[in-house]
């Protein structure tokens, strides 16, 4: 009959022969394993560096049946942060077979890349996530919100940068190099994304801090562990919420993007505080906020805590330039800021342009915006009318000084989205004393309610034409309307950092049980 070794022995002779087999990998675990210890409590624990005696202690002071000590068990094993469904079949062994087996297995299923890695706990510290930020190119309306924001939060207050490693498995803090370059643009700047170093020396599990989100995150594996952090971390948490168009006009993003956007939900379903940024985006996360109360959820506080409406004035230089380089000397210009994606409604724009230049209007439109998907027809049309001799042009990202001066330099700006968490070319170019047509519902209505837009129906092309014909022939209209935008009450970045730091961290209480 043969003899089978009892399961906890079985566990550390595993454990022993593993580590063994590299020094390395070996002062590592020891590392994590003190490191649990000094995390969890190590009052009585004995001074060791024997891999299974440190489980052991690990082991003693884990419950079973408390899935956040667990959590925090595998990811600092681990080197990476778990997924949920990984924490309760964690957990549901733990109380069958007890948590050192749990630890073991987890010290043997450590991938390869994470063997030497080491592992840092962040308590009682301010974790501000920038990963897209950080890596990206794009100058879209939700980056340039998050630049701003975060921008601010660093100036002000004390915090730490963090960003996810490139198998998006595990956190880790910004250097200060790549600090630098995500505060000046650097990246934004250039026609290449950054390159973030692939071989990581420290990780970041969070801990009893608190953890801001101020920026859309889409990646699955990414989003699947931020549904674990935020449910098992006891961390207070908060989030930007920027709007739910994946949720309610899913027709108009990307095939996968609704689904990502999901689990970015699951994950947002769990965090302490939202912060919209306009009362349309509220009311959006309002509506899913009931619809996951059927499942037991009570979802997180919602506020909203509106964009600013303010511009840096450009200077003469920047003025002459932009002149120069977009503007006809015999015609107004018109200006639609956005990215060439449906739900901006661009094929709309060019369509009520075309309508008002065959009755003899005479105006130029420059389209700003990258980040293009789905616009094939979009630039197929674009290259008709150019071929045809419009006054009509469009180009990538642009610096903040020249986009701000075209604002100021055109006659009105056109922004009929189908659907905004707010609009931010609408609130920019009013900022500017710009008047705007803009949609006549949702967060675009919202921003232009205290005046100086004309306010459309966005499926309706004439609805556009009619509207931007008066701009560009009603002197007296427009003149009202410029009047109006130069009234309105200025909200600056300052304020809306300012606020949304107040609501996501300082007034965010952490669990007092936790």
């Amino acid at each position: 009959m043969k003899v089978v070794a009892p399961l906890r022995a079985r566990g550390a002779q595993v454990v022993e022969a593993l580590v063994a087999q590299s020094p390395r990998h070996r002062a590592a675990l020891v590392d994590r394993l003190q490191t649990l210890l000094r995390t969890l409590g190590a009052g009585g624990a004995r001074p060791t560096e024997q891999v299974d005696d440190l489980v052991e202690q690990v082991a003693a002071r884990l419950d079973p049946h408390d899935a956040d000590t667990m959590w925090l068990a595998l990811a600092v094993i681990a080197a990476e942060l778990p997924t949920a469904v990984s924490v309760v079949a964690a957990r549901r062994r733990a109380e069958l077979e007890g948590p050192a087996t749990v630890l073991r297995d987890a010290i043997g299923d450590v991938a390869p890349a994470n063997r030497t890695r080491r592992v840092e706990v962040a308590t009682d510290e301010v974790l501000v996530d920038v990963n897209h930020l950080a890596r990206t190119t794009l100058t879209t309306g939700i980056q340039r919100v998050t630049h701003a924001t975060v921008t601010r939060w660093h100036r002000d207050h004390e915090l730490s940068f963090v960003v996810w490693t490139h198998d998006r498995r595990a956190l880790r803090r910004l250097t200060a190099a790549e600090t630098t370059d995500m505060l000046t643009g650097a990246p934004r700047r250039s026609s290449a994304a950054p390159e973030l170093p692939t071989s990581v020396p420290t990780v970041v599990v969070p801990w009893r801090c608190r953890y801001v989100l101020p920026e859309v995150a889409l990646e699955m594996s990414r989003t699947r562990r931020t549904l674990a952090l935020v449910m098992h971390a006891r961390c207070a948490t908060g989030v930007i919420g920027f709007d739910a168009v994946p949720l309610t006009t899913s027709e108009t993003t990307e095939q996968d993007v609704p689904a990502q956007f999901i689990n970015e939900l699951a994950a947002i379903r769990h965090m302490d505080r939202v912060a919209t940024i306009s009362l349309a985006a509220e009311t959006e996360y309002r509506g899913w906020r009931t619809m996951v109360s059927a499942a037991g959820i009570t979802g997180p506080s919602i506020r909203t805590i509106a964009l600013p409406s303010s511009v840096e004035a450009p200077d003469a230089t920047a003025l002459a330039a932009t002149r120069a380089r977009f503007c006809l000397p015999t015609m107004p210009m018109v200006l639609c800021v956005g990215s060439h994606e449906p739900r901006k409604n661009h094929l709309a724009v060019l369509h009520a342009a075309e309508l008002l230049w065959r009755r003899g209007r005479k105006f130029s439109l420059v389209f700003v915006g990258g980040n293009a998907w789905n616009s094939e027809r979009t630039q197929q049309r674009l290259a008709e009318l150019t071929e045809q001799g419009r006054p009509v042009e469009s180009v990538r990202a642009l610096p903040d000084e020249t986009l701000f001066a075209l604002y100021r330099l055109a006659r009105c700006t056109v922004f009929p989205s189908l659907n905004e968490g707010f609009g931010l070319p609408v609130a920019e170019s009013l900022a500017s004393g710009t008047p705007v047509v803009t949609s006549r519902f949702g967060a675009m209505a919202e921003v232009g309610e205290s005046g100086g837009t004309l306010l459309v129906d966005p499926r309706d092309d004439h609805s556009i034409a009619v509207a931007l014909d008066t701009l560009l022939t009603d002197d007296h209209v427009h003149a009202r309307l410029a009047r109006e935008a130069a009234e309105r009450p200025v909200r600056t970045w300052d304020e809306y950092a300012a606020e949304t730091w107040d609501y996501l961290v300082t007034s965010n209480p952490m669990d007092a049980d936790a």
